[in-house]
C-alpha cells in the first residue's frame, strides 16, 4: 500500500474518531427535526427519537449524514433509559443532548385527563431524560444538555395552564442540573432554550406575533450551543417580551 494510500485512510480515520455524537429527542418533526438536519450537516453522527418511524425516513433520505433512529414514547418511563443506552452503544459515546420532546394544550375547562397527559411528558419524561443524561456526562466528565423549554415558563396561563407550569419546572430544573454540576466547570454545559412563537403544530390561537420559522430557530439554538450559553431566547427579541413578563404585575398580565 502506497504512503498517499495510508495517509488518507489515516485521516479518514481521525474524522470518524472526533466525530462528535447527539441524540435528539423528539426529533421527527418541528424544531428537532430541523436540529438533526443541522447537525448531521455540521459533521455529527446523531441519534434521534420520536414515535413516528415514516417523519425520521424524511431525515435519512434527505441528509446523508450518519444518523441511527429508536422509536420512543417519553411517557413510557421504564422505557427511556435502556432506548437512550442502546443509542449511546450504536454511536460509541455522546457529546450532545437535546430534549425537545414537549406537548401543550388549551384546557380552560381543566380537564385532568388533558393536565395529565402533558405532566408525563413535560414533567416525568422530561425529568428522565434530563437525569439520566447529567449522570453519563457527570461520569465522563464532559457533555452538553440542551432542553426546549418555553418562555411561557416565566407566568401562569389560565388556557393551558399545565404548559406554562410544566415548562416553569424544566426552567427551574436545569437551574437546579447546573448548581448540582458546577465542580465541573465549564466541561458540562447546560442550556435553557426559551422560544417564543415558532410556526410548529403547538403554535395555536390568534394574534400571535414574531413567528419564526423553525428552521431560523433551529440556526439560532445551533449558534447557541456552539456558544454553550445558559440560557437562550428564540428568536433573540423574545428577552424583550420575558423582561416585561417579568415585571408586570399580576393585575395587568390576568387581562394579556
Amino acid at each position: 500500500m502506497s504512503d498517499c494510500r495510508k495517509l488518507s485512510i489515516l485521516l479518514r480515520l481521525s474524522t470518524f474518531v472526533k466525530m462528535k455524537k447527539a441524540i435528539i429527542i423528539g426529533a421527527t418533526s418541528g424544531i428537532g427535526k430541523s436540529l438533526a438536519e443541522l447537525l448531521l450537516r455540521e459533521g455529527y453522527e446523531v441519534g434521534v427519537t420520536g414515535r413516528r418511524d415514516e417523519l425520521f425516513q424524511s431525515i435519512k433520505t434527505k441528509e446523508t449524514g450518519r444518523i441511527v433512529f429508536k422509536k420512543m414514547d417519553v411517557q413510557d418511563l421504564p422505557t427511556l433509559e435502556p432506548i437512550c443506552n442502546e443509542l449511546v452503544r450504536q454511536m460509541g459515546g455522546l457529546d450532545l443532548l437535546i430534549i425537545s420532546a414537549g406537548i401543550g394544550e388549551d384546557n380552560k375547562n381543566l380537564n385532568f385527563e388533558v393536565e395529565n397527559n402533558v405532566i408525563k411528558t413535560n414533567i416525568q419524561g422530561f425529568t428522565c431524560i434530563a437525569d439520566w443524561g447529567l449522570r453519563y456526562f457527570k461520569q465522563q466528565e464532559y457533555g452538553h444538555l440542551v432542553n426546549i423549554s418555553s418562555i411561557a415558563g416565566i407566568r401562569g396561563n389560565g388556557i393551558a395552564p399545565s404548559y406554562n407550569a410544566t415548562k416553569a419546572y424544566q426552567i427551574n430544573y436545569l437551574e437546579g442540573l447546573r448548581i448540582n454540576v458546577k465542580d465541573y466547570g465549564s466541561s458540562i454545559t447546560i442550556t435553557d432554550v426559551r422560544p417564543g412563537f415558532v410556526d410548529t403544530a403547538m403554535a395555536k390561537g390568534e394574534g400571535l406575533f414574531w413567528v419564526a420559522s423553525v428552521q431560523k430557530a433551529a440556526e439560532q439554538i445551533l449558534e447557541a450551543i456552539r456558544q454553550k450559553k445558559q440560557v437562550v431566547y428564540i428568536t433573540k427579541r423574545w428577552r424583550l417580551i420575558a423582561l416585561f413578563l417579568r415585571i408586570i404585575p399580576f393585575s395587568i398580565h390576568k387581562r394579556v
